[in-house]
């Protein structure tokens, strides 16, 4: 059985864990991250959120991997080759360390854009914050040994504001701000 799901409110240390290690991606990775940005329930303000950093390195290939497979392995992310996403590439903390997740997709791809586009409009919309947050919580309780059903559970949701988030670009012109490191 993996670990309990567990939902905290949001504190001012997620951002300040994401900038310490976003410094030594960037320092480890150069020019071959175009984009380090949090992304995620942590990188919204006030947003509970299970304690996970997630990490969205953009690159502009997935070729070669050891471009940015053999840094993050220095640092001590673990490559998950078996991942079945194949929009990007992913990475986690080595067992022992906190709790990170690191998405490599390629800049400019739907994939990324979607993940900055959704952090944004929640990051600006705090109604919806709350909204994703009471189902976060409600289906953490109901399916709190069960991470799969918890997060196939959220889809609604997701969808439901991504479907608002679009909408928004459209009215605003959005487009993703500086990369966050």
């Amino acid at each position: 059985m993996s670990d309990p799901i567990l939902i905290l409110p949001y504190t001012d240390e997620w951002a300040k864990e994401f900038h310490s290690i976003g410094s030594r991606l960037r320092e480890a990775l150069g020019d071959n991250a175009l984009r380090i940005d949090h992304i995620g329930s942590t990188s919204i303000t006030g947003l509970a959120a299970k304690p996970v950093i997630d990490i969205q390195l953009s690159v502009a290939s997935f070729t070669p991997l050891e471009a940015f497979k053999g840094p993050l392995e220095c640092l001590d992310f673990i490559y998950r080759a078996n991942n079945p996403d194949k929009s990007k590439r992913y990475f986690r903390e080595a067992p022992g360390h906190r709790r990170v997740h690191i998405h490599v997709r390629q800049a400019g791809s739907w994939a990324e854009q979607l993940a900055l586009l959704f952090r944004d409009f929640l990051r600006c919309h705090p109604n919806y914050c709350r909204r994703y947050e009471q189902v976060k919580y409600e289906f953490a309780e109901k399916y709190i040994n069960n991470r799969q059903l918890y997060t196939n559970s959220k889809e609604a949701i997701i969808w439901e504001i991504l479907k608002q988030a679009n909408q928004w670009s459209q009215l605003t012109g959005w487009s993703p701000s500086r990369s966050d490191s």
